[in-house]
């Protein structure tokens, strides 16, 4: 008991100096390891064994109170802290980088991967698309805005976009309906056609031939293609593709300008007209006498 009251007031005076101001935090810490140790060595002497838990891998001092077990060592808790900021991490949650220990906030702010939208560190999930990292929230569409769903997304000029954006923006329109070309295609007159839409402009009929006649643009069968052009025989009806007689504001096979009455063959400028017919003289002399 007399050794116990001993040590109580020795420990009370160790306590009371310890309450008188020092000059600085220095001399603060060297009075500090001061009465730990001789706090430690009274103990000794009493028989009261005091075992340190370890030394503290900053200082290297023992640890005689409150431990922190972190990085395979230990350390006095106001020691452990973080190597970017220096401030205390104690109990609370960090993360180690060859070896050494940094606060949450600093480990993402130095190492975590950027988003190539918003260039803040991504502290959860990350997606990975077009060699650059992303927030989730923050890879979608460059033209209307929406976050990629299943069918993934198409790159154009190193920018994402919707698969209904994309081919409405970048996919080649048909010729015909002006709508994108997805799958089957013809290619004609320096564009493409869904085959559905590649029919004359006027009859709207396939080219089952495989043949067709451009006019301003636009594909036409050969009826309505020399129909526009005004080729096609007064007498037959048919269009003209060798050589042709012009009369009376018409064009004709040279076999089919006959006289309406005899039906033989004329000659341009050897005939005669009455309401819209053509006569030779002969027949014209007789069916219409002065």
């Amino acid at each position: 008991m007399a050794h116990l009251s001993e040590m109580q007031s020795k420990v009370s005076v160790t306590a009371d100096a310890s309450r008188k101001p020092l000059p600085d935090k220095q001399d603060h810490k060297a009075s500090l390891d001061s009465m730990l140790g001789g706090l430690e060595q009274e103990l000794q002497d009493l028989g009261i064994a005091t075992v340190p838990k370890g030394h503290c891998a900053s200082c290297e001092k023992p640890i005689a109170g409150k431990v922190i077990h972190a990085l395979g060592q230990s350390w006095h808790p106001e020691h452990f802290i973080c190597n970017h900021c220096k401030e205390e991490i104690g109990s609370s949650p960090f993360f180690e980088r060859n070896g050494l220990a940094y606060c949450s906030k600093d480990y993402h702010l130095l190492f975590s991967p950027r988003c190539a939208y918003c260039a803040a560190p991504i502290m959860d999930k990350v997606l990975t698309a077009m060699n650059q990292t992303w927030h989730p929230e923050h890879f979608f569409c460059s033209h209307c805005g929406e976050v990629f769903g299943a069918e993934g997304f198409h790159e154009k000029d190193k920018k994402p976009y919707c698969r209904k954006d994309f081919l409405a923006m970048f996919s080649p329109k048909c010729g015909g309906c002006n709508r994108p070309v997805l799958e089957n295609y013809l290619s004609a007159m320096n564009t493409v056609w869904h085959p559905e839409c590649f029919v004359c402009g006027d009859c709207f009929s396939s080219f089952s031939s495989g043949s067709f006649f451009e006019l301003d643009g636009r594909p036409f069968c050969e009826l309505h293609y020399h129909q526009r052009r005004g080729t096609l025989c007064h007498g037959c009806g048919q269009p003209i593709t060798g050589r042709c007689i012009s009369a009376m504001g018409h064009k004709f096979h040279p076999e089919h300008f006959v006289c309406a009455f005899c039906l033989t063959q004329l000659s341009k400028g050897i005939f005669r007209e009455q309401n819209n017919k053509t006569y030779c003289h002969l027949c014209f002399n007789k069916l219409f006498p002065q």
